[in-house]
C-alpha cells in the first residue's frame, strides 16, 4: 500500500516528464496539462491503495489512455463541427523549450560559449522536430522506451500491444530519426 506521502512524491518526481510526453503527442500545451492533472486525479482515485512499486507502470498506462481519450474526443468534436479552424492552437504561442529537459551542471552552462550555446539549442530544437514528425505510435514507444527508461515489458503494458511491436515501433522510429537528423547534417 503506498502512503499519501509516497503518491505525492510519485506524482511530484513524474509530472515534468509527463507533461512533455503528452506535449509531443498532443502539441497543445493546455490540453497536456489536462491529460496530465486527469490522469494523475485518476490514479490517486482508483490506484492510490496499490504498493508503490506499482505506481509508475499504472500511471504510464493512465497516461497513455488519457492521451488516446484526447484523440477520440478530438476527432468526435472534429466530426461535428464544420468550421475546424475553431479547434486549431494558436500559432507562435507557448513555445515548448526541449533544452529544460536536459539537466546542465552550472560550470557547463557559464564555460559555454554562445557559439556552442545556440548550436546546441539549434540541434535540439532540430531533434525534437523530427521527433514531432514521427508517427504516434513510434513516437510513444520510443519515448516510453528511450525518455522514460522503461523496459519492453513494461513499455508494452503500458501501450497495450505486444513486446513485438514495441521492438518494431521503436526500431522504426529510431531508424527515422536518425535519417532525419543526418539529412540535417546532425550526427549523435
Amino acid at each position: 500500500m503506498a502512503t499519501e506521502r509516497e503518491l505525492s512524491e510519485f506524482l511530484r518526481s513524474v509530472e515534468r516528464k509527463a507533461f512533455k510526453r503528452a506535449l509531443y503527442h498532443v502539441r497543445d500545451e493546455e490540453a497536456a496539462l489536462d491529460i496530465v492533472q486527469d490522469s494523475m486525479m485518476k490514479l490517486a482515485e482508483h490506484y492510490g491503495d496499490k504498493p508503490a512499486e506499482e505506481l509508475p507502470m499504472l500511471f504510464q498506462r493512465i497516461l497513455s489512455n488519457s492521451t488516446l481519450d484526447w484523440f477520440r474526443r478530438r476527432k468526435t468534436r472534429n466530426a461535428i463541427f464544420s468550421n475546424l479552424s475553431d479547434f486549431e492552437g494558436p500559432e507562435g504561442e507557448g513555445e515548448f523549450d526541449l533544452l529544460e529537459t536536459f539537466p546542465q551542471s552550472q560550470e557547463s552552462i557559464d564555460e559555454d560559449s554562445p557559439e556552442v550555446s545556440t548550436s546546441r539549442k539549434e540541434t535540439l530544437l532540430q531533434i525534437e522536430e523530427a521527433l514531432m514528425d514521427l508517427p504516434p505510435r513510434q513516437r510513444e514507444a520510443f519515448l516510453l522506451r528511450y525518455w522514460e527508461d522503461l523496459d519492453v515489458a513494461e513499455t508494452a503494458a503500458a501501450m497495450g500491444c505486444s513486446e513485438g511491436s514495441v521492438k518494431t515501433h521503436c526500431s522504426r522510429a529510431v531508424h527515422t530519426l536518425a535519417q532525419a537528423l543526418r539529412a540535417k547534417g546532425i550526427r549523435l
